[in-house]
């Protein structure tokens, strides 16, 4: 299989296979490359890769809103923190939960049992999630790996530990 690497306007450093893959085309078989200025999903997506639109975002009020229990939702919305678990020992959104994408990718496609002897905390059957992480990369792969699984209710928030921790600072007149 031949690959070529598309031009990415944002520059974004291919680091998790998920997101490579957005910046990755399949080589024709006649062999002619087919470049791209933009990074574009495909036009027909797979059923088990729902399209990324504006309703699977959150933004900061949400995340708030959700951390503080001032919205509560039926079922509960559950945050979900895919840095590693010394990140997330450093500090996390109140109300987190802790699911290391980078060493536990599997954990997704567990059933509920085995989901809970490896991550401690129950799968979140049917509950709606949202995904964060340090700066929005590993969220997106969660988020995919999730849609994936079966999960969902699954939202992003991008923005994710970096904005958080500058709105909070804003917040506090700091």
């Amino acid at each position: 299989m031949n690959f070529t690497i598309l031009r990415c306007p944002l520059r974004i450093p291919l680091v998790h296979p998920y997101v490579a893959g957005r910046c990755i085309r399949r080589v024709p078989p006649s062999g002619q490359r087919q470049l791209s200025s933009t990074l574009r999903r495909p036009t027909s997506q797979p059923a088990s890769d729902p399209p990324h639109d504006e309703a699977t975002i959150c933004g900061y009020p949400t995340i708030k809103a959700l951390a503080s229990g001032a919205r509560p939702t039926d079922p509960p919305t559950i945050l979900i923190d895919v840095r590693e678990p010394a990140e997330y020992a450093a500090g996390h959104i109140p109300t987190a939960k802790n699911l290391p994408v980078m060493t536990k990718p599997d954990a997704f496609f567990l059933p509920r049992d085995e989901f809970r002897d490896v991550v401690g905390w129950d799968k979140p059957d049917g509950a709606p999630v949202v995904f964060y992480c340090k700066a929005g990369v590993r969220s997106a792969a969660a988020a995919g790996l999730a849609r994936r699984a079966g999960w969902r209710a699954v939202r992003e928030y991008p923005g994710s530990w970096v904005d958080w921790c500058e709105r909070e600072k804003e917040g506090k007149g700091e």
